[in-house]
């Protein structure tokens, strides 16, 4: 007897989900790009799984920030494949890309909260902007968000009034307003003293966990990282160089991961920028 139309139809989404969750929901392939002459990504592969945190580490100027930039879309590579939620981010039209991107939560350098608009109408605007829900529901959102980063009883305070760390709170909190999918963070714990630093890495770790979210993180901060994150990839001069789980980077002997893990200022990244011998340099002008 012939399989219900409704119960193969069933069946084939059941086997539709199951393989979106199998597969990443980040993927870049041979990925190259360039701003006009200037090569900055040289080949990256990498690959981001559901429901995980992966770091990409490197020095100032590797492309880390241009990768974000390329999977959100603001960008298109020269070559290579980029494919998030199994679509081809740069084959998207605008109408699809933005519907992608709302699927996307940011988390901005120094957190780029609008400065004339209170903690809660900060949070408030996403929703209001690509949601038909109500104030009442808004209202107790935005709570609820401000409340898992511990801010609910900052909602009326401007930007203005906070510390650097609770800055940083409310932009995580917008970030994941409207439960996205992936949220990307860029360079989170830039200026942050100590304790607000660990406390922006653990609501990271937990609420990634809590809300099933898949979490990219740029950044330079080596010790916070190897906390929170399951994976972690190592740029430099656009390449890969090198990748591995925390435990892995820990006792790595390559002589990147650890020129970068301990801080040594020479190594595969030099101090000195390539420039002739320095004694030619100042006989140079000698008749």
């Amino acid at each position: 007897m012939a399989e219900a139309p409704s119960a193969a139809l069933h069946a084939l989404q059941t086997r539709t989900d199951r393989a979106e969750r199998r597969a990443p929901a980040i993927e870049l392939s041979d990925v190259s790009f360039a701003y006009e002459r200037r090569l900055v990504l040289r080949g990256i592969t990498m690959r981001v799984p559901r429901g995980r945190i992966v770091a990409i580490m490197g020095g100032s100027g590797c492309g880390k920030t241009t990768m974000l930039r390329l999977i959100g879309g603001q960008l298109k590579p020269q070559s290579g494949r980029i494919i998030v939620a199994g679509q081809s981010v740069p084959d998207l039209d605008s109408d699809a890309l933005y519907a992608l991107r709302r699927r996307f939560g940011m988390l901005f350098q120094f957190g780029a909260l609008f400065t004339d608009m209170s903690v809660f109408e900060n949070i408030a605007f996403p929703m209001r902007e690509h949601t038909d829900l109500s104030e009442e529901l808004i209202r107790d959102l935005v709570l609820m968000k401000l409340h898992a980063v511990g801010l609910r009883g900052a909602a009326a305070l401007m930007p203005a009034e906070l510390s650097g760390g609770m800055a940083r709170r409310v932009a995580l909190a917008r970030a994941i307003a409207l439960d996205p999918m992936v949220v990307m963070y860029d360079e989170p714990f830039a200026g942050l003293d100590p304790i607000s630093l660990g406390v922006i890495g653990q609501l990271i770790r937990k609420l990634n966990d809590a809300l099933g979210i898949t979490s990219v993180v740029v950044t330079h901060d080596v010790y916070e990282s190897l906390k929170i994150v399951d994976y972690l990839y190592f740029v430099s001069e656009g390449r890969i160089v090198a990748s591995g789980t925390p435990d892995e980077v820990r006792a790595s002997t390559d002589s990147y991961v650890r020129q970068f893990v301990d801080g040594e200022p020479d190594g595969p990244v030099p101090f000195h920028y390539p420039a002739p011998a320095y004694q030619s340099e100042l006989l140079s002008h000698v008749q």
